[in-house]
């Protein structure tokens, strides 16, 4: 009989690698793995109404004994592009690799966001097996394009607005539990996003009459990009503390060593400060912090014994919970400071309201946490820095949170769109636990 990780192991096999150009996407791989989670959790697909939302999304409704404001538990099975040379273990072959506590799977998809997938799915399967009912009625939101469009999830949003559903908690993929992200706390933390920031793309255009390579102007397209691309990295968006990451401090502030647990616990006076330092302690705590912008992308000439007509740069820009698109346009001018270099808005969305971390719904959560990942883990806000399907679904609940219930290590986090990416089998094991507390507590 299959194990729940063998079971773990046949879907990170399908690989449902999603493009942003879509018509590169196999879209055979994404039938295949609704068909394979079919067979593999048959009294989830029996008893659970489902519905197949734009073309490939996942929605399951269980039945609980009210339908007032249900639990929603979200993830995706798409997952991002690979580079195989690069890994040492094939991407889709969900090798496990070590011994013990450190054996770990190595797949795409691991952490992000099967994982939470099949874990929700267990846990599921497990609870109908044994009988259970829930108190309330719980939503399954399995998005099929959250790293490309996030399309899918926002179909089942308009779906479940349309059927009157007013979610009272939302779970979906974030903060893990980690140590040694804050400076001066050892305790082990449960970092639950209650926010999340705003995602910008911005593009640099830059234009000339181009020409020749053996004869350049003064300044070539190229030029003039690369200086108004040096120029914005020179001139980052202010730092400061947010209202979640100041309460991320203040719950920490007891665990930490001193001076650290003072100057936590009392950011009304040590905010500047504390935000100047958090910028220079890592990529992850700069960007608590402050909006981020970063180049991804350029093109220039066609050739390279031709000028560039056109030099473009695209920026990616992440908006701390306060900042808004329009105003991260006006930073990015006046960084430039380059009437010729045009600032092309791609797209944008806003960064997402802030849910609370007080009352019923909270401490469901962290009771779930201290009861199936441990006792000493500290659960606590936090900004979460990417962005999720779970942004569109503030428009139906007030609670919508952010955290996937695996202990993971700074290389691990490190592997998300990486090479290597993988967890360790005991950490999700833990997570199941953790998805039949909330339900019970629901």
């Amino acid at each position: 009989m299959a194990s729940p990780v063998d079971r773990f192991r046949d879907l990170l096999r399908i690989p449902t690698v999603s493009h942003v150009d879509e018509s590169r996407t196999d879209w055979a791989r994404f039938d295949e793995f609704a068909a394979a989670l079919a067979d593999l959790y048959p009294l989830l697909h029996a008893r659970l109404e489902r519905d197949v939302v734009a073309g490939h999304s996942l929605l399951y409704r269980w039945p609980g004994r009210s339908a007032s404001a249900p639990l929603v538990l979200m993830a995706h099975y798409d997952v991002v592009p690979v580079v195989e040379e690069e890994w040492d273990h094939g991407p889709f072959a969900a090798d496990i690799v070590g011994e013990g506590a450190d054996a770990a799977i190595h797949a795409r998809g691991a952490i992000d966001d099967k994982g939470a997938l099949v874990a929700v799915a267990e846990a599921v399967e497990q609870l109908l097996a044994e009988g259970v009912t829930p108190e309330r009625d719980v939503f399954l939101s399995f998005g099929h394009n959250e790293e490309t469009a996030g399309d899918g999830a926002r179909a089942i949003v308009s779906l479940l607005r349309a059927r009157g559903v007013r979610p009272g908690l939302v779970l979906d993929e974030g903060g893990a539990v980690v140590e040694g992200v804050l400076p001066g706390v050892s305790v082990p933390t449960a970092m639950v996003g209650v926010a999340e920031r705003g995602v910008m793309t911005l593009e640099l255009v830059v234009r000339e009459d181009g020409g020749h390579a053996s004869t350049p102007p003064a300044t070539p397209a190229t030029v003039r990009l690369a200086r108004a691309i040096d120029r914005l990295h020179r001139h980052p968006f202010p730092a400061r503390i947010t209202p979640p990451v100041r309460a991320m401090l203040a719950t920490v502030a007891p665990h930490a060593a001193r001076p650290l647990s003072a100057v936590f616990g009392s950011l009304g006076v040590t905010a500047p400060l504390v935000a100047a330092a958090l910028t220079r302690l890592g990529p992850e705590t700069n960007a608590l912090v402050r909006t981020t912008a970063v180049v991804t992308e350029m093109s220039g000439a066609p050739a390279e014994n031709v000028l560039a007509t056109t030099a473009r740069a695209s920026v990616n820009v992440r908006l701390l919970t306060g900042d808004a698109s329009e105003g991260a346009v006006a930073h990015v001018r006046r960084a430039i400071d380059d009437p010729a270099v045009e600032v092309v808005v791609r797209h944008a969305s806003e960064p997402s309201p802030v849910s609370p971390w007080r009352g019923e719904e909270w401490r469901r959560l962290a009771g779930a946490v201290r009861d199936t990942l441990g006792e000493d883990i500290v659960t606590t806000p936090y900004l979460q820095l990417g962005a999720s399907d779970s942004r569109w679904f503030t428009e139906l609940s007030t609670h919508v949170y952010r955290f996937t219930p695996f202990p993971m290590s700074r290389a691990e986090r490190d592997a998300l769109h990486s090479h290597n990416e993988r967890i360790r089998v005991s950490s999700w094991e833990r997570g199941i636990g953790f998805y039949r507390a909330l339900i019970a507590a629901s």
